[in-house]
């Protein structure tokens, strides 16, 4: 077992509050527990997401979702659904769902500082009209993720401030990004699994199963 190399952690909101103070009145007040026309706009306008979940037991998972701009189902002020495209049948984000319902979303629109932060519960749905409403390219996804909304608010620029993703003058030259495919081959570790067999299959699924 890895000794965890910590020894000053903070155990209590007190310890938080006397180290950062409390928030003003507007970050006390900006959630709201439904989708009100500025979330709709924003949701219609996002490309991406962000969807964190845990199972009954507590262990999390973030996943990312995305496709063109407005690719989330918004059904009224209260209901939103998520296309379930084709992945990688881990289905990590749905198992989490089967036994604890509660999601956590962070919508982004490239370009804009700020994003939408969504909170509530979901279940998985396969209703046929919506199915056909989240049809791309004439395919229909395998099913929703049908979320009930129960706050959402919008969360301030600062990380991407920080990180200036997107700022391209700021981004890692090609040739130094990490690779993906000696990652997976590495991590797989089987003498069958090479990087050249991993991008061949990447490729394959990134050119004909995106849908």
């Amino acid at each position: 077992m890895t000794i965890v190399p910590f020894q000053s952690i903070i155990t209590s909101e007190e310890e938080l509050r006397d180290l950062f103070g409390e928030s003003n009145h507007v970050v006390k007040h900006k959630a709201i527990d439904r989708l009100d026309h500025h979330c709709k706009d924003f949701i219609a306008k996002s490309s991406l997401l962000f969807m964190a979940t845990s199972d009954e037991s507590g262990y999390c998972d973030v996943s990312p979702r995305g496709d063109g701009a407005g690719f989330v189902h918004v059904m009224n002020e209260s209901c939103l659904v998520i296309p379930e495209r084709p992945g990688n049948r881990r289905f990590d984000s749905l198992r989490n769902i089967l036994t604890n319902p509660r999601v956590g979303i962070v919508f982004v629109i490239p370009g804009l500082k700020e994003t939408l932060r969504v909170n509530g519960s979901a279940v998985l749905v396969r209703d046929e009209d919506i199915m056909d409403q989240l049809s791309v390219q004439g395919k229909r996804p395998w099913l929703g993720i049908g979320v009930r909304v129960e706050e959402c608010y919008i969360h301030c620029a600062k990380a991407f401030m920080r990180s200036q993703a997107w700022n391209p003058d700021s981004w890692i030259p090609s040739e130094q990004l990490p690779n993906p495919s000696k990652i997976i081959a590495d991590h797989v570790n089987q003498d069958s699994v090479t990087e050249e067999s991993v991008t061949r299959g990447l490729q394959d699924s990134y050119t004909k199963r995106l849908y």
